[in-house]
């Protein structure tokens, strides 16, 4: 058939014009470089687009994982340019839809080349998208999956001539991916209904095996072309930092240390989102939040304000992200652990896209992933075993001591054969190793003698000789192994174990509840084992030199000469007073002052741990010290690393307090507010901490024992230290609980200190 061209120089019009059902096969790869060189102005494609392209357009279903900034949207974006007709794109967020279309346009004088139909839009846009699809204007078409569903929606689709569907984000139609969205599940019902006998393209950035067989399996897509790129980003550093109650500083300190960068930070929780936002602001970083709770027109206001560097710094949930074009954000910082790691992957692979620079750090607490698995309780028990599978997955990686991006690469299917990246912690700080032949050969000897029907966590159970109920329940406690790898903890083991999945002598299997099941390699290892190096796990007297060397250094070095004066005059005071220490002022705060000299007490209000109330009380006598300190020494103060707190930080306090002034029940504070008993707790813990007198002796009444105060309060009085463990381990965790103690510590912080 003959090509023409028609005049008009728009976008749409300069595009070849041919019958659908035979002009896939005239396109030859000269052809589809020179539309690639004309529309956007590239010379070369990157990796195996075009690979990708040629298939889609011989009329073929292709399935393409491409890590983030490959160029996913190319693979369809120029063959819908290309074609005959309009690409329906279904893509799951609004904000990525305006960003690619808008991107679209850019390359046309023609408006209606692309366009995005969702529940933003008002009636009289929705009528202009129809005419210009009708009319044959439009060459993408941006979909939601709700609105592909709609029965108007699919009733109009019927009429206009469908080039191809690209379906974006894939993964999200997995149960065990990261982003699992129920009505990805019905697209490949609703483009059958619609009729169209067209190619299908589904692209994700992330999706382990399971993931990409679950994905083909539910799109009628088991004979698609699979395009599998690496998905080694060798540009990005991944670090993960244990998670202290210093976070926030650490976190201002990384930003001011890499002043002018643009970075991501993300956050579980739309609150934390909003209160870090705020608490990086009043230190002087330009950072804006991000959620699905804001308004549509601040959540494009501040995406804007992101991606035209008028903020530096955005603060997000996971919604954030997906699809953005902005090719140089220099870092990603979690600042809770994600839910998965293809979470983790696809969050991390925002930075550096550009290729340059991409620092990725993450906080980690196990007890987050601890609360989540909490949270997952109310699912269904099928989806609660993949959530427990999911979160083991990321606690393995962030515990892991091995090169953390072979274990990535490892979880998506792929091996890398380096044994130094040179661009993680684990290999750019390498700890001293040792051969685990022996270790690795009877973690295998006890998977296969339970016949290899258990998981990780009691194999690890059975090696240290860690008697639980289910240890008991199948008598794995009689074993020979059992206890046999007393000598080193359940951490050291489980990266045994870990490092034998990676050499594929033990596979899980994710089909079935994770189950470790021995490979034909690993039976062939037990018959001629092999060194297999591991880092060597570290003594409690390394653990200790190596925390007393930590201690000095968070971030920035503390004035021990400082430090001892500061406590000799709490002592004073404590005397004077006949209270505690820690009531006045505790350690974490005196070393604070330690690093900040604060010298008036506006200055002292900055400090960890001291409100306005505490400052006044106390902070005098402590601001002359620092101040004659200062003087004598000659020391010039680092004003710039100040870490300010938020003023009235958070609306959650004032509503703790004014509700603790009127009475009201803890636990129906908790739950207006959303939180746990712990939280709430903590909340109020901060709340006094930072010198605020609170009455709380209508709770404790109801809820504590006469008796049970009066010991608590006694046992205070006369400790040595606030620590609430300690506490329960000299009253007995038999009789008081942990809850007790900490609401009669409020008590006593309040009524003594503040």
């Amino acid at each position: 058939m003959a090509v023409r061209r028609v005049r008009n120089q728009s976008l749409h019009r300069v595009c070849l014009r041919f019958n659908p059902k035979t002009i896939m096969q005239k396109y030859t790869e000269k052809d589809i470089k020179k539309m690639l060189k004309k529309i956007f102005g590239f010379s070369q494609f990157k990796g195996n687009q075009l690979e990708i392209i040629k298939s889609l357009m011989d009329g073929n279903d292709c399935f393409v994982i491409m890590p983030t900034g490959g160029g996913k949207s190319m693979c369809y974006q120029l063959p819908a340019l290309m074609s005959e007709g309009t690409a329906i794109i279904i893509s799951p967020l609004i904000a990525l839809m305006k960003n690619q279309v808008d991107a679209i346009r850019n390359y046309s004088t023609e408006s209606g080349v692309a366009h995005f139909l969702n529940a933003s839009l008002s009636k009289s846009e929705i009528n202009t998208v129809r005419e210009d699809l009708l009319n044959g204007k439009t060459k993408l078409l941006y979909v939601a999956p709700e609105s592909l569903t709609k029965e108007e929606n699919v009733d109009f689709f019927k009429a206009i001539n469908i080039s191809f569907y690209a379906i974006d984000e894939a993964h999200c139609i997995s149960e065990w991916g990261h982003d699992f969205r129920p009505e990805y599940r019905r697209i490949r019902n609703i483009i059958d209904s619609i009729g169209a006998k067209v190619p299908v393209i589904a692209l994700t950035a992330t999706a382990t095996p399971k993931v990409q067989n679950d994905i083909q399996k539910n799109l009628g897509m088991d004979k698609a072309k699979v395009f599998i790129s690496s998905f080694n980003r060798p540009n990005l550093y991944y670090e993960i930092r244990e998670k202290t109650k210093n976070i926030d500083k650490e976190i201002v300190k990384f930003i001011k240390d890499n002043p002018g960068k643009s970075g991501i930070i993300y956050c579980l929780s739309r609150k934390k989102v909003e209160d870090f936002a705020n608490f990086l602001q009043v230190n002087k970083i330009r950072a804006l939040p991000y959620h699905a709770g804001l308004d549509s027109k601040t959540r494009v206001e501040n995406q804007d304000a992101f991606l035209m560097e008028k903020c530096d710094v955005i603060v997000a949930t996971i919604a954030f992200g997906m699809g953005i074009d902005k090719p140089d954000v220099r870092f990603v910082i979690h600042y809770d652990m994600p839910k998965s790691l293809e979470g983790y992957y696809q969050e991390t692979g925002r930075a550096g896209r550009d290729e340059g620079e991409g620092k990725c750090i993450a906080f980690y607490d196990y007890k987050d992933l601890y609360k989540l698995e909490k949270f997952s309780t109310k699912k269904a028990v099928a989806e609660q075993e993949i959530v427990k599978q999911l979160l083991a997955e990321t606690s393995a990686y962030a515990e892991s001591t091995s090169c953390r991006r072979k274990h990535l690469l490892h979880y998506f299917g792929e091996k890398y054969e380096e044994d130094n990246c040179h661009n993680c912690d684990n290999c750019c700080h390498p700890k001293p190793k040792m051969n685990a032949s022996e270790q690795i050969q009877l973690a295998i000897e006890v998977i296969q003698t339970v016949k290899q029907q258990f998981k990780e966590d009691h194999i690890v159970d059975i090696l240290t000789g860690n008697k639980t109920t289910s240890i008991t329940k199948f008598k794995h406690n009689k074993l020979k192994q059992f206890g046999e790898g007393e000598e080193y903890d359940a951490k050291f083991w489980s990266n045994v174990i870990r490092l034998a999945i990676f050499d594929e002598l033990v596979v899980k299997d994710v089909e079935n509840y994770g189950l470790l099941k021995v490979t034909e390699k690993g039976e062939r290892y037990m018959r001629n084992p092999y060194s297999i190096m591991i880092t060597k796990p570290v003594t409690e007297e390394q653990d200790e030199e190596v925390d007393e060397e930590m201690i000095p250094n968070k971030g920035e070095a503390i004035d021990n000469i400082l430090f001892s004066l500061l406590k000799d005059l709490r002592k004073t005071i404590a005397t004077r007073e006949n209270i505690p220490p820690f009531v006045i002022f505790q350690d974490t705060s005196l070393e604070d002052m330690c690093t900040q000299y604060p010298t008036s007490i506006e200055e002292m209000t900055h400090i960890s741990g001291v409100g306005t109330g505490k400052a006044q009380k106390y902070g005098h006598e402590f601001v002359e010290l620092i101040k004659k300190y200062v003087e004598e020494n000659e020391i010039e103060r680092p004003q710039d690393f100040v870490v300010k707190s938020v003023v009235n930080k958070s609306a959650l306090k004032v509503y703790i307090i004014q509700n603790i002034d009127r009475r009201i029940n803890f636990e129906d504070i908790a739950i207006a507010k959303g939180l746990d008993m712990d939280e709430l707790l903590t909340e109020i813990e901060s709340i006094v901490a930072s010198g605020a007198k609170i009455n709380i002796d209508y709770y404790i009444n109801e809820y504590i024992e006469p008796y049970h105060q009066e010991e608590i309060l006694d046992y205070f009085h006369n400790a040595e230290s606030d620590s609430v463990d300690e506490a329960l381990e000299e009253l007995g965790e038999g009789e008081y609980t942990m809850e007790e103690i900490r609401i009669m510590k409020i008590k006593f912080m309040s009524d003594l200190g503040n």
